[in-house]
This record gives C-alpha cells, structure tokens and sequence, in this order.
C-alpha cells in the first residue's frame, strides 16, 4: 500500500515525482467514490465516473498547492469536493429541466433522467448545510461515509478519533438528516 501522507510531504517540498505518485495513488480511489455515488444512475448518465473524478481533482489542486496533512485530510477534502461536483451537476440539470418546462412545454429524456436522485441530493445537501452549522464534526463525518464512502473505521482514522465515535455520531446524524431530507422531498414534491 502506497504511503500517501509521506508522498503528500515529499510533494509539499516541491518533489514533482512524488505529486505524480500521489495523484495516480488517489485517482483510482476517486474514481471508485465517484462510481459509488452514481451506482443508481442510468447507464447513458450525463456525468461519468471519470469526469467526477477529473472535476474533484482539479477542485483539490485548483491552486496548485497541498494544503493537506495526511491521508485522513485529504479524503476529508476529496469528500467535499465529490460532493459539490455532484450536488452542482444536480442543482444545474434541475435548473435546466425547469427552464426547458417552461420555455417549449416539451422534455428532454436526458433534462430529466434522475430527477428524484437530484431532489434527494440536493436535499441532502442542503440538510447537511443544516447540520454543519450545528454538529460540524458529524457533518463531516457524513461527508466521508455517504461521499467518500469510508468505513466507520477508516472516518474513525480519518478523524484522529476512536471507531467508537463516528459510529455514535454516525447514527445519530443518519437520523438527523433522514427526518431533515424527508421533510424536503415532501415539501418539494
């Protein structure tokens, strides 16, 4: 197994071999994140795995510095970023779905194809919003289970914590948001 925090530091003091050894480590992970998210997707989605990827990587790296200090940190940012891609791909085809509605009256399969996945996640963003404002570390913790797809054990690694915290919490906000992302659908739809 790669060790991604030595690399991280060795990139951070300008090792340009060690940058590449990370983001080939990672990518695949990435991917995989990405593939994860979108398993109940059609198969002619508009957005793939791949691009996913691409578009957190360069999310990442948009400045092109490494403010991460080790694995943990980085999956914590790799997990926000695989969020907003998603969440803004869903929050721009709503956007468009609704636009074509009302301009020809006529839809596109592929304006439409996801609709109630986009509502969720939308709605589970903007829950998550929520309950970062009042439980940030279990909005975190939520990033790196539903986004990055951790293990309880690996959020607990992520964290510097002991397993026995995230699975707490991880109950808990589970909860929270259900109720939270349940009301919305009702709301909305």
């Amino acid at each position: 197994m790669v060790d991604l925090t030595r690399l991280l530091v060795a990139a951070r003091d300008g090792d340009d071999a060690a940058l590449d050894r990370f983001v080939e480590a990672v990518y695949d992970e990435l991917r995989s994140m990405a593939r994860d998210q979108m398993r109940g997707e059609r198969q002619n989605h508009t957005l793939e795995p791949t691009a996913v990827a691409h578009e957190a990587l360069l999310r990442l790296f948009q400045d092109g510095k490494l403010p991460f200090d080790n694995r943990g940190h980085f999956f914590s940012a790799a997990a926000q970023a695989l969020r907003r891609v998603l969440v803004d791909h869903a929050r721009k085809r709503s956007t468009n779905k609704r636009a074509h509605d009302r301009s020809t009256g006529e839809v596109e399969l592929d304006a439409v194809a996801g609709p109630a996945r986009d509502k969720q996640l939308i709605a589970l963003d903007d829950a998550l919003t929520e309950l970062a404002r009042v439980a940030p570390d279990k909005a975190r913790l939520v990033e790196l289970r539903f986004f990055a797809g951790l293990s309880v054990e690996e959020a607990a690694a992520a964290l510097g914590v002991s397993e026995s915290t995230p699975a707490r919490d991880w109950r808990m906000a589970r909860a929270w948001l259900e109720a939270r992302v349940g009301d919305a659908s009702h709301e909305r739809g």
